[in-house]
């Protein structure tokens, strides 16, 4: 055998490729399937037959899609919660209880301030529905509707006039206040409606609202005449009491001697001096018990009636406003004493002549923040001002939100919610338009088109009770003949009149049990449970751990890149040497050999020329650059003899 080709077989034998060493992206794949502990690679390589080595690849590159899609699963799912619920049996605090009474304030105090709005209110009822006369409705018709306004004429009517048109008119609708038909190009806004129709036509009535220039107009019907005088008459309401002092209006309303007959906690007797005032707009004086400004919080040891709130409401339906109020009774809410009592919103009715029981059950809530929920600690992330002096809430961050869209479109606050910083309730003197303002401003919140159900969020931890009520009647008739005697002469200090059982209502509020309920919200993942997954699904799929891991970094990363930079490097010195290589045929007398002033490698000593099979007479000898080369393999590999 020629020294060459002894040489190209030792270095086969004895430098066999590993690794980096690899002179080629393909052989170095090969190295690392014989090599790797995934047998699926292992099988693609030493698999016999096309058939059975592409089934192996399908199987391989199967297994590794399930495992990218099960670790994308568990990402996507790290940041899930699991919920847990704890029953606490301990004593608890009670909550702070606010009661209004349904007619915000006395209806003799204030009818000289309403005495022209509830005469319009009259005239306009009975030019529509012969109210308080029983004429037919073709006489009402008949009689000029200017003469029901004899003597003053009428401002309320003229600033939100009042229309009836027919459900099948377009165009045309009847002012109350001329009694003629006049056209009408604005928007027509029907506002649905529960209540019993009080007509028999299919007329409705509603009222139109202008903005400052009259070019923007819009008609708001009903579909009951009830809902539409109330609603006319509510807003021209909140427009007068808005220009009322609020001292004046804490005056003009119950005081808690009043409203408070009789007082029982936990056993215990109580009076109004264990209530807070608190003053509504649209409810007047109401009342808070267990207020964290009148004393430190009370608690209650035991479940049931006898140790919860007892009192009797005095409610005076005499004083009630009939335009105002169709129902009579008071309003009761429970709370965090922190928290801002909505009356308006989630206040339960307590009914005149009965006993109301409202059992409780105390649930608190403990949500995740951010990344887990969109749920806010305390607000303070939440870009709306909080108007209202209590704790953070959803309820409260939409009603700060459209409070101030109000301001800011308006240029005033609506009447009934706390006043913003430098800004004022609407009133027609200084805002002629709020109420088209309003109008359009809430069909926009409903519509979710102001953003504030968008930027307000729900509060992380918050207390809940739900209530059960049941009811009683009461007194009962045995009893209301001693009972209202001695109630009247308790009383006989603050009401000057004998009291009826429709003037007086109960209220009870309890613990049904001390049973607190907790639901809290823990992560469902760690790291480690994480990691603990990602290891399963890799030794599921692919029999691999996560060396194996670092293993495919090394190789398809580290290695490659290594092979890719040494050719494109071993490329650059071939284009250097070609161009600054002297002119002349020195040194080239052997074409077919590249001298490398590196060790010899696999694939340079691949390039060797062949030996000659036999030495023809006359050949010249070798060249010493060639003699230098063998010397230098003989000198690497020390088992190799240059024989023949």
């Amino acid at each position: 055998m020629a020294p060459g080709e002894k040489i190209k077989a030792k270095i086969k034998k004895n430098l066999p490729v590993r690794g980096p060493q690899a002179p080629t992206i393909k052989e170095l794949m090969r190295w690392y399937c014989l090599n790797t502990n995934t047998h699926g690679c292992r099988r693609i390589v030493v698999s016999r037959g096309r058939l059975r080595r592409l089934l192996w690849i399908l199987f391989t590159l199967t297994a590794v899609a399930l495992i990218f899609w099960q670790c994308a699963l568990l990402v996507a799912s790290f940041y899930t919660v699991s919920v847990s619920i704890k029953v606490h049996f301990q004593k608890l605090d009670f909550p702070a209880v606010t009661i209004c009474n349904i007619n915000p304030y006395k209806y003799s105090v204030v009818r000289d301030l309403l005495a022209d709005l509830e005469q319009e209110t009259r005239v306009a009822l009975k030019t529509l529905y012969g109210f308080p006369e029983n004429t037919s409705r073709k006489r009402r018709e008949a009689e000029s509707w200017n003469s029901a306004w004899e003597g003053t004429r009428p401002k309320f009517l003229k600033l939100v006039p009042l229309m009836a048109f027919g459900q099948d008119e377009t165009g045309e609708a009847k002012d109350f206040l001329t009694g003629r038909k006049r056209k009408f190009n604005g928007r027509i806004i029907h506002k649905a409606s529960d209540a019993t129709h009080v007509h028999l036509s299919k007329e409705v009535v509603g009222f139109q609202l202008c903005s400052n220039d009259t070019s923007h107009c819009a008609l708001y019907t009903f579909s009951s005449g009830v809902n539409a005088i109330q609603e006319w008459y509510t807003l021209h309401y909140m427009n007068i009491m808005a220009q009322v002092p609020l001292e004046k209006k804490i005056n003009m309303s119950y005081s808690a001697e009043e409203l408070l007959v009789t007082c029982l906690f936990d056993g215990v007797s109580c009076d109004a001096r264990n209530f807070t005032l608190f003053h509504h707009p649209m409810y007047g004086n109401c009342y808070t018990f267990n207020n964290r400004e009148n004393e430190t919080i009370l608690s209650t040891s035991m479940g049931g009636s006898e140790y919860g709130l007892q009192v009797i409401l005095y409610l005076n339906e005499e004083e009630y406003n009939p335009f105002l109020v169709s129902s009579s009774g008071a309003k009761v809410i429970v709370h965090r004493q922190d928290e801002y009592p909505f009356i308006e919103d989630v206040g339960t009715e307590i009914e005149p002549a009965m006993a109301t029981s409202i059992g409780m059950h105390l649930t608190e809530s403990f949500k995740l923040s951010e990344p887990y929920s969109q749920c806010t600690e305390d607000g303070s992330d939440v870009p709306i001002s909080n108007i209202y002096k209590a704790a953070y809430s959803l309820q409260i961050c939409l009603h700060s939100c459209f409070q101030t869209k109000m301001v800011e479109k308006c240029g005033c606050a609506q009447y009934n919610q706390p006043l913003p910083p430098a800004a004022n309730y609407c009133n027609y003197q200084q805002h002629p338009n709020w109420m088209y303002c309003y109008y359009e401003l809430h069909q926009a919140f409903v519509r979710e088109e102001l953003g504030c159900q968008a930027v307000c969020r729900e509060a992380c931890s918050f207390k809940e009770w739900t209530l059960t009520t049941s009811l009683a009647q009461w007194p009962s008739v045995v009893s209301e003949k001693w009972l209202l005697p001695i109630l009247t002469w308790d009383q006989g200090q603050q009401i000057k009149k004998k009291l009826n059982k429709t003037d007086l209502a109960k209220l009870l509020i309890f613990y049904k049990d001390l049973n607190q309920r907790s639901i809290v919200e823990s992560p469902a993942n760690s790291i480690e449970m994480l990691l603990s997954n990602f290891g399963g699904q890799l030794g599921l799929w692919m029999s691999c751990s996560v060396v194996c891991v670092i293993e495919i970094i090394e190789v398809f990363f580290i290695d490659s890149f290594s092979i890719i930079a040494r050719h494109q490097w071993q490329k650059a010195k071939e284009w250097w040497a070609r161009r600054h290589a002297p002119a002349g045929p020195q040194g080239r007398d052997n074409p077919g050999l590249d001298v490398d002033d590196e060790l010899p490698t696999f694939t340079s000593a691949l390039r060797l020329p062949p030996a000659p099979g036999t030495q023809v007479p006359g050949t010249p000898p070798p060249r010493y650059n060639t003699l230098r080369l063998e010397r230098a393999f003989s000198d690497q590999l020390t088992d190799t003899q240059a024989t023949d």
